[in-house]
């Protein structure tokens, strides 16, 4: 077996997520980096101040409901909904609840991948 591949987690439980981002400074923390993807678990408290970010994302809902929205489109969200975001276009999470949580994966080369025909 490769040996920086044994290095990598095989498993994140969400309680041991929630734990390490109690204790981070920002309202992110990085659990996964791995090539050009890496894995979060996001939780802004009052208001979303995100930036448009260099890579493709999936949000994958975690806890808690709202609404987000990307450029000017608005769709509401709950727990287990999946949420896509191409680099570069501006979105934010926007009247989310207290215990609104989410889990982040940026994928792709920066600048975003091409969509398939």
């Amino acid at each position: 077996m490769n040996g920086a591949a044994e290095k990598l987690p095989l498993h994140i439980p969400l309680e041991d997520a929630r734990a390490r981002l109690r204790t981070a400074s920002l309202p992110f923390t990085v659990l996964f980096e791995y090539a050009d993807c890496s894995v979060e678990l996001y939780a802004p408290k009052i208001t979303d101040k995100q930036q448009p970010h260099a890579q493709d994302e999936l949000y994958i809902i975690s806890a808690g409901t709202g609404t987000f929205r990307r450029e000017q489109t608005v769709v509401s969200f709950v727990a287990g909904d999946v949420l896509f975001v191409p680099a570069h276009i501006p979105h934010r999470f926007e009247n989310f609840s207290e215990d609104f949580e989410t889990w982040v994966i940026f994928f792709g080369p920066k600048g975003g991948s091409k969509p398939q025909p």
